[in-house]
């Protein structure tokens, strides 16, 4: 919905709304806020609304730590699981610098970047529907997660089976209530996991309603003494939780990837595009899965695409293109994980597709066998190579892709690299439960 100024400013006063909180996202994908009282509304929709960027990680230094939220007026919402009285509404906020240009180290102003670029190409939109699974745990007296379920429902299965039902009816019908069209949600594969899909948006759009998605989930979950984690791989042995994201093109309102008279009803740019997204997944991993956890999730046998390949139909493939032709026609890249930040995430995507269509690039052969089925060699002879296997693995092809990191700045790209650096350092050199159950008896 189109607002004005003079609107958000009429609703506060009319709504009895008393909160507002000023949302921006760090480089990491965090949610972070400004709570400002309705006394303050004025001040906030003419962008002079401050905060410490030296506090937020991967911002500015202490020494420029001013800096101003510029609010996004048509993302204003009341959040329907507050109080009806004093009610609590948000909107979302790029950050600016004193002088009024945009941060560079904002997310969303890196992909607004990478969107401008496309227009220039000819694309006015591109349109996003981002699927993000999720697990449902207990808690325990203290309130804090397990990872038992209490649940042992299984794909598309209800209750009395699944116990998360009656959560994921409040979280749809909380998030219709701010503007989401939901068009499924089911139970997943494994026990406790779940998946609720809404309408594809633009992607800036969408990049907002998935931070609003994983926002609702938590709390709504929390209020029902349940605990929601969008983690990749919260349990070994069972599925991980991804997010399959669906992309298309439009130009003129209409979809460049449908081709009626081309192989399988899709474009040369179609095709260019999942040429360009093949050939930068690589270097876009450690921000498509951005965790340590991101890469036990990316492994044969628990349907996690971790092969570079595409197809029509084939699910163990890197890129499926869904049967859905004309205004429908996608390509779904089922790699991302929900822990990443999705504004670098589509970011990313777009300029690695954006890339392969401006350098007219061709994939690969389809590949409609199973590949977990295929051993190295039938691999390797199909030309068929993997994604990173480790986060360490990852942030060193980043380090290698041109592309990348000029599409996520200078500022940007260094603060993430140090901040997934230590996050591995961490991990490489912290004592497991594993070593300890493997090792302490036998040695």
């Amino acid at each position: 919905m189109a607002y004005t100024k003079e609107d958000i400013i009429r609703k506060i006063k009319e709504e009895d709304i008393e909160f507002i909180r000023m949302q921006f996202t760090d480089i990491f994908g965090q949610l972070k806020n400004v709570a400002i009282t309705a006394s303050q509304i004025e001040k906030a929709v003419h962008n002079e609304v401050m905060l410490d960027g030296s506090s937020i990680e991967g911002f500015v230094r202490i020494n420029e730590s001013d800096q101003y939220l510029y609010p996004d007026l048509d993302s204003f919402v009341v959040f329907p699981w507050r109080p009806q009285h004093g009610k609590v509404a948000r909107l979302i906020c790029d950050v600016h610098n004193p002088d009024g240009s945009l941060f560079v180290g904002d997310p969303r102003g890196v992909l607004k970047k990478v969107l401008e670029r496309a227009k220039r190409m000819g694309y006015d939109t591109f349109n996003v529907g981002p699927e993000a699974e999720f697990f449902l745990f207990q808690t325990d007296a203290e309130g804090k997660p397990t990872t038992k379920t209490n649940d042992e429902a299984g794909y598309f299965d209800l209750g009395p089976l699944d116990h998360g039902e009656e959560t994921r009816r409040e979280i749809c019908l909380a998030l219709e209530q701010m503007g989401f069209e939901i068009e499924a949600s089911h139970h997943e594969v494994a026990q406790g996991q779940h998946e609720i899909d809404f309408k594809y948006a633009d992607a800036l759009r969408a990049a907002d309603n998935i931070m609003t998605f994983k926002l609702a989930v938590k709390t709504l979950a929390q209020k029902n003494s349940l605990h929601a984690t969008f983690m990749p791989k919260p349990i070994f042995g069972i599925n991980g939780s991804g997010m399959h994201t669906n992309m298309s093109l439009l130009r003129g309102g209409k979809n460049v990837f449908a081709d009626p008279a081309g192989e399988k009803g899709l474009s040369k740019e179609c095709y260019s595009f999942i040429a360009g997204l093949l050939h930068h997944v690589q270097g876009f991993a450690a921000i498509t899965n951005p965790l340590v956890n991101s890469y036990k999730r990316l492994v044969p046998g628990y349907e996690a695409p971790c092969y570079l390949a595409w197809s029509a139909s084939n699910r163990s493939a890197l890129i499926r293109i869904p049967a859905t032709r004309g205004m429908g026609t996608r390509v779904e890249l089922r790699s991302p994980d929900p822990c990443c930040n999705p504004y670098l995430a589509l970011a990313v995507c777009l300029a690695a597709g954006l890339d392969g269509i401006e350098k007219g690039m061709v994939p690969p052969a389809e590949i409609t066998e199973n590949i977990f089925k295929m051993d190295q060699v039938t691999r390797e002879a199909n030309g068929i190579a993997s994604l990173p296997g480790s986060l360490e693995e990852a942030i060193e092809a980043l380090e290698n892709d041109e592309l990348i990191l000029e599409t996520l700045g200078t500022h940007i790209a260094e603060n993430y690299i140090e901040g997934k650096k230590k996050e591995w350092d961490e991990y490489r050199t912290r004592v497991s439960s594993w070593e300890r159950e493997k090792y302490i008896i036998n040695y």
